[in-house]
């Protein structure tokens, strides 16, 4: 109770202090006030100093620069009153947008107010040697030189036509995902590009990744979005353990902006 009535009366007192002002004089000094007015010849104001009311005459007042300190401590106050009101309101949207993201894993696009999920393709990894086809799996099949993850056909069958979409990301636990473009490769498109090294068969992935902002917003919850626009071609978000060859891939793909 004690603390509930210190910290009332320091709320008490703050539109007090927020509200002294200096009330300058003509030989460049000044007194802090509470409030004043002017009457005919003399000013009289609330001296936060000595907490009691005085008078002084008006031509020892520079009145002038009062007001206008005044006037600008205002306007600086309402634009510091509407900055927060906007950050407000854009923190209640983005927990409202939060709110909606559905509780499974993987990327949600937002399109509009409405959030679509990305459907987790299918992938296949092609060795060079004789082409051979092996499905992705965890653990992967030791198959030593290099290889590919690769999606069938050249096309994703989302489409987005934004330049900067944003995205949500949710993990289902602890990995590293990433934004990435895909390349062409005898008409399907290449995800990663792996390596398996003979000796000690440490697997090393490689892909294109797209420079993007990413901002948590939960529990392994992201928001992500391109730092620059995105040029039109297939994309994918890709979430792996490093070194396993574990890729899951949720394939989209970019297409213009309509024209305005």
């Amino acid at each position: 109770m004690r603390l509930a009535a210190a910290i009332a009366a320091i709320l008490l007192c703050l539109p007090l202090a927020a509200a002294n002002v200096r009330l300058y004089l003509t030989d460049g000094t000044h007194h802090v006030v509470r409030e004043y007015e002017v009457k005919e010849d003399r000013v009289r104001f609330y001296s936060v100093e000595r907490s009691d009311w005085e008078e002084m005459p008006l031509d020892l007042v520079d009145l002038k620069r009062t007001k206008s300190e005044v006037t600008t401590r205002e306007a600086e106050t309402k634009a510091s009153k509407d900055a927060a009101a906007v950050e407000r309101k854009a923190e209640r949207e983005l927990e409202r947008e939060i709110e909606s993201v559905p509780s499974g894993a993987g990327p949600y696009w937002l399109s509009g107010k409405d959030l679509k999920p990305l459907k987790q393709a299918e992938s296949k990894v092609v060795g060079n040697k004789r082409r051979s086809v092996l499905k992705a799996m965890s653990p992967i099949p030791v198959v030593t030189g290099k290889s590919t993850l690769e999606l069938d056909g050249g096309e994703a069958a989302l489409s987005v036509a934004r330049a900067r979409p944003e995205f949500y990301f949710r993990l289902a636990k602890e990995e590293r995902f990433a934004l990435v473009r895909l390349s062409l490769n005898k008409g399907n498109r290449v995800v990663q590009r792996w390596t398996m090294v003979p000796v000690t068969k440490e697997l090393i992935e490689e892909h294109d990744e797209v420079a993007s902002f990413r901002h948590q917003v939960g529990d392994g919850l992201y928001k992500i979005w391109p730092q620059k626009p995105m040029e039109p071609g297939q994309y994918a978000f890709v979430e792996y353990t490093e070194g396993k060859g574990n890729t899951q891939v949720w394939d989209f793909a970019v297409t213009a902006e309509p024209a305005r």
